[in-house]
């Protein structure tokens, strides 16, 4: 997927699942322009996973044995509590 394709990007955020969407959307709306194009890839590659295995990385009920998904889910943990609650 390309990164620069927001539109592509935002709708492979919605993702169905109320807790997911509540986490990764916000996160695009407020973050994903700021991040450089590396961690725009490591984001998009997130997105590649399954519902269930982001649902429990972004509710640590585990973590990615990848370091760079491990770091994004980190990122988007702690962005979204630094931000706290929106409105998707």
């Amino acid at each position: 997927m390309d990164i620069n394709n927001k539109a592509r990007v935002q709708w492979a955020c919605r993702r169905g699942m109320r807790e997911l969407d509540i986490s990764i959307m916000p996160f695009f709306r407020f973050e994903y322009d700021s991040l450089n194009d590396t961690d725009k890839q490591v984001f998009v590659r997130l997105l590649e996973s399954d519902d269930p295995d982001l649902f429990n990385w972004l509710m640590n009920h585990g973590e990615p044995a990848d370091p760079e998904l491990k770091r994004m889910v980190a990122m988007i943990q702690q962005r979204n509590q630094q931000r706290g609650p929106v409105a998707y």
